[in-house]
């Protein structure tokens, strides 16, 4: 931490301006938002549990989910706008709530959670790569190692390596690998539909039959599978594929959709980096045209899965799989899309071009975290390293390393020790609740910060007199809340654990020990943290 030098009092920020550059389009943007709210790595994987309310129809509510999300894109897009700087959720609620209600959600929310996410990314490698890829090589035995205890740390090596490297490129080197690997993922993805245009039900199950059978040794697996479902273990009747159903049920499946869907502002601590952040439009444009091209190519897959697989196959293959007694491996679609074609080299090329959905989302994992520590670091309350940038990127590299590091010490507990697996459970209600607090800053932003606020662009959207934005922060704080009145009292989610909480408090517990200390030496330093809600750093 910086210290006096004779008579020479510290100023409050560590420097007169951040040293990053606005190295992104709002096109960069958008595509890092459809990639945060993911349909294939986080989206597939999500569908699995729709068991967890089986009267439930996955179309409605993927379909409620997303209008209630673009509520969140409005309400974070007057906050860009307000304030466009690095940092985000931290910069706005350090200016709007308070400094140390500021760094203690955010600190929460997107430095210590995120040392958890990434077994789960690798989770995702794991079931939507290396598995799929070993099971096309005729290699069902190597594709089971990597659920291994050993197999599960060796990819969430990976995964935290690749997710540091490209943070390492800077944003315009990020902008570049992510831009590809999502044009290459939608050739994936136009690929698979057509195959699902192209082949009927009774192709697939011909080909599902022959490709189990060789591969895993099953007989007769996809009337297996539908049998083994309905069976006394399982007991799963889905509903059938469309928009009607229980209503409530659906509801209840909006909680468990958060998890691929409530990420579209996962940009938003970037926009120091961006250009036209102050420009609404483009801002809001980036994260919605995120939003629905993700839930678009939600309808479609869902749609043709329906078609082709039959919908009640589709969820009871991943039933069946949950309960360990069908698929041995994650029933991948792109994998059993796959299977429709009788050639190794062209099923290889599938799951490579799908898993480019991947590769361009694991920077996710670190890139929008690491802009928070900076701005945490600029504002005095870290260290002055982890605000410093490299000349030629102007990465934060130390604030990267500050990910990098306990993620890979808590990677090793996930995957060495069961119990660990617990603490994980509540990855998404952290990240939430620090959404919650920003949703509370944009609804009170006019009578707390008046000046700024009418200075914002975002104070002058309307509807009959209304101000809109603080209007989408009010139904925010419905949505987020009643997601989390859902996870902590109803066990289906698998949320409310009670050693996943304690972990999560104790976490809380951390934030608010750094910002006391961090206020106690400053204070030392004639530097007084109070302060930094009132003045907001040049970038």
């Amino acid at each position: 931490m910086a210290t006096e030098v004779g008579d020479e009092r510290p100023t409050l920020f560590l420097r007169k301006a951040t040293g990053l550059v606005r190295g992104w389009s709002v096109r960069d943007s958008m595509i890092y938002a459809c990639l945060s709210t993911n349909v294939i790595t986080l989206g597939l994987v999500e569908f699995a549990y729709q068991d967890a309310f089986p009267a439930g129809q996955l179309l409605t509510a993927v379909l409620i989910s997303a209008v209630w999300v673009s509520f969140l894109v409005l309400a974070y897009s007057g906050l860009v706008v307000t304030i466009p700087r690095a940092g985000g959720d931290y910069v706005w609620q350090s200016r709007i709530l308070g400094s140390g209600i500021g760094f203690v959600m955010a600190a929460t929310g997107w430095w210590f959670i995120l040392w958890l996410w990434a077994p789960i990314y690798g989770s995702v490698l794991s079931e939507e790569f290396f598995q799929p890829l070993w099971v096309s090589f005729n290699d069902p035995s190597g594709a089971a190692w990597f659920s291994t205890h050993t197999g599960t740390f060796v990819v969430t090596l990976i995964t935290i390596g690749l997710a540091g490297l490209l943070v390492s490129l800077g944003m315009s080197g990020y902008a570049k690998v992510q831009k590809w690997c999502f044009y290459g993922g939608l050739l994936g993805v136009a690929i698979v539909v057509i195959l699902l245009l192209a082949y009927n039900r009774n192709d697939f199950i011909s080909a599902y039959n022959s490709e189990t059978a060789r591969l895993f040794g099953m007989k007769n697996g996809y009337a297996g599978t539908l049998a083994d479902a309905g069976s006394k273990t399982i007991g799963y009747t889905p509903a059938p594929f469309g928009v009607a159903g229980a209503f409530g049920q659906s509801m209840l499946l909006v909680p468990m959709l958060m998890f691929y869907l409530l990420w579209p502002n996962w940009g938003t601590t970037l926009y120091g980096e961006i250009r036209g952040a102050s420009d609404f439009k483009r801002v809001f444009s980036g994260m919605f045209f995120g939003l629905w091209l993700t839930v678009l190519l939600s309808v479609i897959l869902l749609a043709l899965f329906a078609k082709t697989f039959g919908y009640v196959f589709y969820q009871d293959a991943n039933a069946t799989w949950l309960a360990g007694t069908g698929l041995p491996v994650f029933p991948y679609p792109a994998m059993l899309v796959g299977w429709l074609v009788h050639s190794t080299v062209f099923q290889v090329i599938l799951i490579l071009l799908m898993s480019l959905w991947f590769f361009g989302w694991v920077g996710t994992l670190f890139l929008s975290s690491t802009r928070v520590i900076f701005a945490a670091a600029f504002d005095r309350i870290l260290p002055d390293g982890a605000a410093q940038v490299s000349e030629k990127r102007r990465v934060p590299v130390w604030s990267l390393a500050l990910m990098l590091l306990p993620a890979i010490g808590l990677g090793a507990l996930y995957s060495y020790n069961s119990n660990f697996h617990t603490y994980t459970l509540d990855a998404t209600l952290v990240i939430a609740v620090t959404y919650l607090f920003s949703a509370i800053a944009v609804v009170i932003l006019p009578w707390r910060k008046p000046d700024l606020w009418y200075a914002s662009p975002a104070s002058r959207l309307k509807l009959f007199g209304v101000p809109i934005v603080p209007a989408a922060g009010l139904v925010t704080i419905g949505l987020i809340g009643f997601c989390l009145y859902e996870w902590l009292s109803n066990s289906a989610y698998g949320v409310n654990n009670n050693d996943s909480l304690i972990y999560m408090g104790a976490m809380y517990v951390l934030a608010l020990a750094i910002f006391l200390v961090a206020r106690t030496v400053r204070a030392r330093q004639g530097i007084d943290l109070s302060l930094i809600n009132k003045e907001i750093p040049v970038e």
